[in-house]
């Protein structure tokens, strides 16, 4: 389906608007001059290990236990990530190690 040249501007003018109200919105709703709402602040401390579980069951959603490789390279990589996190406490290393990892097994070991 081909679109028209306004038709394409107005799509993009909406897009414009819309990121546009999602950033400028927290500062119009939470001035600096008002403290910030308790309700926001438990948000901002539960949100970040909420997204990283549901990450977690996304990533393991479609592992069987029943058939082979039964998840050894996902509970390889998974233990990997802790015990880096934990010597290193470094996020970066940690995802990135495990990615590097979990490749490499699921690319040469587990074939």
């Amino acid at each position: 389906m081909l679109i028209s040249a306004q038709q394409s501007l107005i799509i993009i003018a909406i897009i414009a608007l819309g990121t546009f109200l999602t950033r400028a919105l927290p500062f119009l709703l939470f001035p600096s001059h008002r403290a910030t709402p308790p309700f926001i602040l438990y948000l901002g401390n539960v949100i970040p290990f909420a997204a990283i579980a549901m990450l977690v069951v996304y990533c393991l959603k479609n592992v069987s236990l029943l058939a082979a490789p039964y998840g050894l390279p996902e509970g390889i990589a998974i233990a990997f990530i802790v015990v880096i996190h934990l010597w290193k406490k470094n996020v970066l290393l940690s995802i990135g190690g495990g990615t590097v990892l979990y490749m490499a097994l699921v690319q040469f070991v587990f074939v």
